[in-house]
């Protein structure tokens, strides 16, 4: 008996000291040597990060359940390949900067299985994806994306109720042990640790592939990826909204032999760093347009937030070809590169029935002549309906873009049609800005014309409801922005603080003061940025009309001057020689100082609007100054609740 026992024991440990053996361990260090990616594969794949030596992500597993097997369980790997890059990217639409550092170190593993991971660690966080080599088609059942957190962090959570959403979502301070579990989010959503350091989890290079969201798992502390299955049965409610009613139990029916989208962790050691990161168009796929010449970024005149409402006119406001020529006329005069023809030229469901008030012949030819383009707002689904004929038409009035509106999903199948709409636009030659979205996920970089998007709470909800506040306008530059352009819609000149602000349909106000409004347009992404109010208020308010189109659309170098998420931000763009300062505020006052040290050497003229005195209570109150500045000067500036500073600075010699 004793014998038994014995040599029970001999077997135990042979196979325990066998399964040590078998587990390899490998590290991964970013440029700089700050974040450290640490791979463990056993029986499983796990990884885990530490920034500056302390543990952010504890082991994570990571898996693709494909067909009747999982990639990821019991792996064996037959090759390690390390690489390291540096290359500097100049992108064809300057969103945050003309030229990007493309600095990382990579760990790829090859397995037996027929797949691939690569990790790839920046200095500006980790990213990793699943790459696979069957001959034939695959179906993937699911996915495995575990984050694990190494304490209990406070998220920035942008909850969700269902995978039919427009993804325009307040942000939610939750620690992640309150995370019950019916509680799920879209992305980017952001996590911070005790020491500060901020973890921003998203995905980019999203193809043929649903869209990853989050839920609370299992684990301590964990959150996982949750994605939409493959729908199944569809109901068409009306003219633009599709619901799925019914979902297959696989997510995607794909090619074998691909690249899966990146899981991004992006890492910030300052909320300063969350601005300048840029990792999901790193990430993506290059672009696949031979000659992006044509792609013009710029701003737009906008009829639908301000409800058609001009006024001192002598014909009747509305959807109608005067009006219309009214907004090209102030586009044309204020050196805005674009109006956009919203909801209301064509009869819902039919591209082909223009409304009898318009006569887009004669607005587009005028448009041509004053040298200003036409943008076209369309519902998805007719658009996917009658692309051809509609795309056709579009070419011969000559519309250089389109606005499509009511996705309000993020399945394979809807994700494979922003790419198709993306690649028909560019053989067209047509601007894309996606509304009623999922998030900025990669096809930007593919699809330059693809050139901004929402999927972000934006100024259109001050129409409906009192909650788009100045602390919501200073905690999206951190997290939504970091995915990318983001259509949030301002300039609004119609201002109010929060004890004088109502909702009105047809004549919006925004919470927060002018100067607010206006120094947005320095702080917000968006190579084609609306002005949202109507040509009659913006001609009255001259002063400050003429400031914002002289703010550029797009940037060559990109500072952060001040940052804290939900309290403050101070951004400085330079756009040629010309720099760009906007400062936003919650609805606390405060002062801050503007340090002038980022300019080149030489005086520079600045023009500034700031808010006014009574800005307080009055939030349409600014008032501006000129004068001289270098890199020797230091301003105080004074932000009133929900205030904003915005400046031009010019070298004196120009």
């Amino acid at each position: 008996m004793k014998k038994t026992t014995f040599l029970l024991f001999i077997i135990f440990w042979t196979l325990v000291s066998a399964a040590a053996v078998q587990a390899q361990i490998f590290n991964l260090k970013s440029p700089d040597n700050s974040i450290e990616v640490t791979v463990i594969i056993e029986n499983d794949i796990r990884y885990s990060i530490k920034v500056d030596g302390k543990n952010v992500l504890d082991y994570s597993r990571i898996s693709l359940a494909v067909d009747e097997k999982v990639l990821g369980k019991l792996p064996v790997v037959v090759q390690v390949i390390r690489d390291e890059h540096n290359e500097i990217l100049k992108p064809v639409v300057a969103v945050k900067s003309s030229e990007i550092i493309d600095n990382y170190r990579s760990l790829e593993f090859v397995f037996k299985e027929k797949f691939r991971i690569e990790f790839r660690a920046y200095n500006e966080g980790i990213a990793y994806r699943f790459k696979t080599n069957f001959k034939d088609d695959i179906k993937i059942k699911s996915e495995e994306a575990a984050f694990r957190f190494s304490n209990d962090f406070m998220t920035y959570f942008p909850e969700e109720t269902s995978f039919h959403s427009h993804n325009e979502r307040y942000y939610k301070n939750y620690k992640i042990s309150e995370l019950t579990e019916e509680k799920f989010c879209s992305l980017p959503m952001l996590a911070e640790a005790e020491n500060g350091v901020k973890l921003v989890i998203t995905e980019t290079d999203l193809t043929d592939y649903p869209g990853m969201w989050l839920k609370p798992s299992n684990g301590e502390f964990e959150l996982s990826g949750t994605f939409p299955a493959y729908p199944k049965k569809v109901v068409q409610e009306n003219d633009r909204s599709v619901k799925v009613v019914e979902r297959e139990d696989y997510l995607a029916i794909t090619k074998g032999k691909r690249t899966f989208p990146w899981r991004i962790v992006a890492i910030a050691k300052s909320d300063a760093d969350l601005i300048t990161n840029q990792l999901t168009y790193i990430l993506a796929t290059p672009s696949q347009i031979n000659d992006p010449s044509w792609i013009r970024p710029g701003k737009v005149a906008w009829d639908w937030w301000n409800f058609n409402n001009v006024y001192g006119v002598d014909f009747n406001a509305g959807v109608n070809t005067q009006t219309y020529k009214y907004y090209i006329d102030f586009a044309a005069e204020y050196g805005i590169e674009y109006i956009i023809m919203d909801e209301g030229w064509y009869v819902l469901g039919d591209l082909s029935k223009i409304v009898p008030e318009i006569n887009m012949d004669e607005i587009t030819a005028y448009a041509k002549s004053k040298g200003v383009g036409v943008i076209l707002w369309v519902v998805w689904k007719t658009l996917d309906d009658q692309l051809e004929e509609s795309l056709a038409q579009f070419d011969r009035w000559g519309i250089k873009g389109i606005k499509v509106d009511f996705m309000q999903r993020d399945d394979q199948w809807m994700v494979n049609y922003y790419e198709k709409i993306a690649r028909a636009a560019a053989e067209h030659r047509l601007l894309v800005d996606f509304h009623g979205s999922y998030k900025p996920a990669g096809l930007r970089r593919a699809f330059p014309n693809v050139i901004t998007r929402e999927g972000v709470r934006g100024l259109e909800h001050n129409k409906w409801a009192d909650t788009q506040t100045p602390t919501h306008n200073v905690t999206i530059p951190f997290i939504r922005m970091l995915a990318g352009p983001m259509d949030y819609t301002p300039g609004a000149m119609v201002n109010a603080q929060p004890k004088n602000f109502h909702i009105s349909w047809n004549r919006p106000m925004s919470l927060g003061t002018r100067c607010h409004q206006i120094a947005m347009y320095v702080v917000f992404e968006s190579p084609l940025q609306m002005l949202a109010d109507n040509p009659s208020n913006y001609i009255k308010e001259n002063e400050c009309t003429r400031f914002i189109s002289k703010i550029p659309t797009v940037w060559d170098e990109t500072k952060v001057l001040k940052a804290k998420i939900g309290e403050v931000v101070a951004i400085a763009r330079r756009n040629g020689n010309n720099w760009y300062i906007g400062a936003m505020s919650n609805l606390d006052p405060r002062s801050i100082q503007v340090d002038f040290s980022f300019l080149p050497e030489g005086k520079y003229k600045i023009q500034i609007f700031q808010d006014g005195k009574n800005a307080h209570r009055y939030a349409s109150d600014y008032k501006t100054l000129n004068g001289f500045v270098s890199k020797d000067d230091l301003f105080t500036v004074e932000l009133a609740p929900g205030g904003g500073w915005a400046a031009i600075l010019t070298p004196e010699n120009k």
